[in-house]
């Protein structure tokens, strides 16, 4: 049949060319192992080499350390550039007396203007209230300044206000340190109180209320007012309403004590009841049942008996 297969398909099946023949590969011959002996004069004279020049690699440790403190100096070089356009002293958007200004913080975004004039307008007079605003979107930032038209009256508020709750947010009150603390820093040039904080030695306080309060500094006038009594109405009137308050509290929880004993007592009682009714059931039930027990004996015995 494959006689009349054509030649295209009868080269298919055609064999291979035979594999030409290849004279096997000579390997050479390697010298003898040998040991390390005869390398021992070209090493160094342990006694001659400088370990002065060597220096052991980094651990992770060290590299991170060394990672955070190149990252730390570049921060600080960008503070300290930002630092240089930076001056409290001279903003037009600031108070005009700076000791008798309050910085609040801690805000709620809810918080108006009128509301925090009608918080600390308790304390004094107020001269102006200033809540910074977003430059970009518009929105309150959080904190505020307020101006009082006397600075013990900032006083008085920067010692009672602080904690004090306003539209569901514990505020903090401090006074402005831009313009009243030297070489003071804020928050976002690395400063704060907070101990972490970057800033010169002495900058960072605790809290800073017993210094501020102190006696006015050098450059700054000791401001008097002789119509002013010593004692402050106000005050008074303000102790006598904290003290009422206290008391109203106390008789509230009291009243509260005395509702909660009379229920718990009378559901007590009621409870002692419900088991004395259902013991006397249990008795009666009883003695039912004997009743029932002795008459079914003696009808027995009856019929014995006839």
């Amino acid at each position: 049949m494959t006689q009349y297969l054509p030649p295209t398909l009868l080269a298919l099946f055609a064999p291979r060319d035979p594999l030409p023949f290849l004279p096997p590969i000579e390997k050479p011959k390697l010298p003898t192992y040998t040991g390390i002996s005869a390398f021992l004069p070209k090493f160094e004279d342990p006694a001659e080499v400088d370990y002065s020049k060597f220096h052991p690699p980094e651990t992770r440790e060290q590299l991170r350390d060394k990672k955070r403190k190149f990252m730390s100096e570049r921060e600080n070089e960008k503070v300290s550039a930002r630092m240089k356009d930076w001056h409290p002293k001279d903003n037009p958007k600031a108070t005009e007396d700076a000791y008798s200004t309050l910085f609040v913080s801690r805000m709620s975004y809810d918080t108006t203007e009128s509301k925090l004039r009608r918080e600390f307008d308790e304390y004094g007079p107020i001269k102006k209230i200033k809540i910074v605003h977003d430059k970009i979107s518009g929105k309150p930032r959080g904190y505020a300044f307020i101006e009082f038209e006397r600075d013990r009256d900032m006083k008085a508020a920067f010692k009672s206000a602080d904690g004090r709750k306003i539209d569901g947010k514990r505020i903090l009150v401090d006074v402005e340190r831009g313009r009243t603390v030297e070489n003071w820093r804020p928050r976002k040039f690395g400063g704060g109180l907070g101990s972490s904080r970057l800033g010169p030695p002495g900058s960072h306080r605790p809290s800073g209320r017993e210094s501020v309060m102190a006696a006015p500094t050098e450059d700054r006038p000791v401001k008097r007012d002789e119509d002013r009594p010593k004692t402050s109405d106000r005050s008074h009137d303000r102790d006598r309403d904290r003290e009422r308050e206290r008391e109203r509290d106390k008789e509230r929880d009291s009243t509260r004590d005395k509702h909660s004993s009379s229920s718990s007592s009378s559901s007590r009682s009621h409870s002692d009841r419900d088991r004395e009714r259902d013991r006397r059931e249990r008795d009666r039930s009883d003695r039912d049942r004997e009743r029932d027990h002795r008459s079914d004996r003696e009808r027995e015995r009856d019929k014995r008996s006839i």
